[in-house]
């Protein structure tokens, strides 16, 4: 029998998500906590962990620049991370981020 497929629009993130993971195995030792919604976990040296997130924000999906300004853009791009992070119970100490716009805006306006 042939597999039913489904949309994207129809599963959502966190069904896309799901489907990702499943069957998926850890081969890494130092992975704690792989794929998922908020962050990765990894053993690093010392017994410390590391909690890593990035979220990557799309221009007309997660943002309209024609309502906000790039200076909100970024700091949204940090608050959404700083919660995935917080989500996981670990303090930040650094920040990652992803930003997709149109080629139309200036180095200088992003920067």
């Amino acid at each position: 029998m042939e597999d039913k497929l489904h949309s994207i629009e129809t599963v959502g993130e966190f069904g896309l998500i799901k489907d990702l993971a499943n069957g998926l195995s850890q081969r890494n030792p130092l992975t704690i906590k792989g794929i998922g919604d908020d962050a990765a976990v990894s053993k690093v040296p010392e017994g410390e962990v590391l909690v890593t997130s990035t979220d990557v924000l799309v221009e007309g999906i997660h943002f309209d620049l024609s309502y906000a300004p790039l200076k909100h853009l970024g700091y949204k791009a940090v608050a959404v991370n700083l919660s995935d992070i917080y989500a996981m119970n670990a303090k930040p100490q650094q920040i990652t981020f992803s930003i997709a716009l149109s080629s139309k805006y200036t180095i200088e306006a992003v920067r």
